[in-house]
């Protein structure tokens, strides 16, 4: 019941199948095409008007974005470089202590 079936290729007999010949295209009445029913025009949107408050607004929150990016990645970076000194220090303290291990004391 659990064991595979492999289907049997059936051998070659030796008859050639002939390939379709390409019949004569034949003309059949074409309907002409409709006309294109133009787009509706959209109203044009209004542009954004700039006072010099909302662009100063706009400048200091941009720069706060860019201060708060700055310090997460400076944070992380110190992190990381926490991190490996600490492996480091112990890599050091590991190795002393084998080698005391070693010496026998």
């Amino acid at each position: 019941m659990l064991q595979p079936r492999i289907p049997v290729n059936p051998l070659p007999t030796g008859t050639v199948i002939p390939l379709a010949q390409p019949t004569a295209p034949t003309t059949a009445a074409v309907e002409p095409a409709q006309t294109a029913v133009p787009a509706p025009t959209v109203a044009p949107r209004t542009t954004v008007q700039l006072t010099p408050g909302s662009a100063l607004a706009l400048a200091a929150g941009g720069g706060a974005v860019v201060l708060v990016v700055g310090a997460v990645l400076v944070s992380m970076l110190l992190a990381v470089a926490i991190t490996g000194v600490s492996v480091a220090l112990i890599a050091v303290v590991l190795r002393l202590l084998v080698r005391d291990l070693n010496k026998g004391r």
